[in-house]
């Protein structure tokens, strides 16, 4: 797959290596190793340097801790021995200049800090803390040229939309980014990254405070842990039968369907058979013809009789799962699509 389509072509505000830099690490930052490790493999394809994954990693212990960083490199050290036997692109990238002999960690830091939060900045509760942030983060870390200062706060933003209750550190940093090089259109771009790379619940925090910086409206959403119960890919085989997006995975004789806030199937029957539906997370509806709309939560589970006209699908503010399978069939059995379920139905839901 080419770095292209792999990274899409919808998210042209930031460079493959830009959104391969989102991508990583925000699974840094989640501890998902085995997510990590294919999107260190991909960024390499990508065009990142070893160099630049290794920087990203090595920041980030100050925003989500040595463990998660040390783990992380150690999984980009397997991804390139792994790439390197195999014969694969595998660019070391140049490593940071060395600092000036008479290099003062503490002023500079004081002044890149200054820079990112635009005024002084002095915690005096925690003076310690205070000079950790200031003569090691962003005097020691950020005079490292090999990342800029607008590809470091990418990085940021990205790691800490994916740690839940950060909301005012992820909303400081999402402001400060404007001031470290970070364009208007690139943060609008990150939450989108975020999702392509099936990151719903981070996308959707990084949205929020991107909204909030902006002075955007944005609606509270629901999410679902997709390291959970997995999306799958888009329905698209039925795609016609639904109004708005979901997503398939297969699970031997069950499968885990995936619908978007407001996403609905049609109306539709069960023939010689019943359908059987159990939420397994976030929240929906299940509505039979001529009757009153059911809310599903985790653990719902309901079975639909054959021959019931019926429809399920997304709350219009939450992302919702449930798995689904036939059961009691009979010789003859199949499915009839209807009309969609239209707004008039939809929106009188609470």
């Amino acid at each position: 797959m080419s770095a292209s389509s792999l990274y899409g072509q919808d998210i042209m505000e930031l460079t493959n290596k830009q959104q391969a830099l989102v991508a990583i690490a925000a699974n840094e930052a989640k501890g998902d190793l085995g997510t990590l490790k294919r999107e260190l493999n991909d960024g390499l394809e990508a065009g990142l340097t070893v160099s630049e994954a290794k920087e990203a990693l090595s920041q980030l212990y100050a925003y989500t801790g040595f463990p998660r960083s040390l783990i992380a490199l150690g999984a980009l050290q397997q991804v390139v021995a792994a790439r390197t036997a195999a014969g694969l692109k595998c660019e070391a990238g140049r490593e940071a200049d060395p600092l000036p002999a008479d290099y003062d960690a503490l002023r500079q830091g004081t002044e890149v800090q200054t820079r990112l939060t635009g005024q002084p900045f002095n915690y005096t509760f925690a003076p310690q803390t205070d000079y950790y942030l200031k003569a090691h983060l962003f005097g020691d870390i950020f005079a490292r040229n090999n990342l800029t200062f607008a590809e470091r706060e990418m990085v940021t933003v990205s790691a800490i939309s994916a740690l839940e209750g950060c909301a005012p550190q992820l909303k400081a940093h999402v402001s400060g980014a404007r001031n470290m090089g970070v364009t208007d259109e690139q943060l609008h771009a990150i939450p989108s990254v975020l999702r392509q790379h099936g990151l719903e619940a981070e996308a959707v925090r990084c949205e929020q405070a991107v909204a909030a910086v902006f002075g955007e409206p944005s609606q509270a959403v629901e999410t679902v842990d997709f390291g959970v119960w997995p999306k799958g890919n888009p329905n698209d085989a039925y795609a016609q039968y639904f109004t708005g997006n979901s997503f398939l995975a297969p699970m031997g004789e069950v499968a885990n369907v995936t619908f978007e806030p407001r996403c609905r199937n049609n109306w539709h029957i069960h023939h010689r058979q019943v359908q059987v539906l159990i939420c397994v997370a976030g929240r929906g509806w299940y509505q039979e013809w001529g009757k009153e709309a059911v809310p599903m939560r985790p653990g719902t589970v309901i079975a639909i009789p054959a021959e019931v006209k019926h429809w399920h699908g997304a709350a219009r503010d939450s992302w919702f799962q449930h798995l689904t399978f036939h059961a009691h069939v009979e010789e003859g059995a199949s499915n009839e699509w209807l009309e969609p379920v239209g707004d008039d139905i939809y929106d009188k839901l609470p």
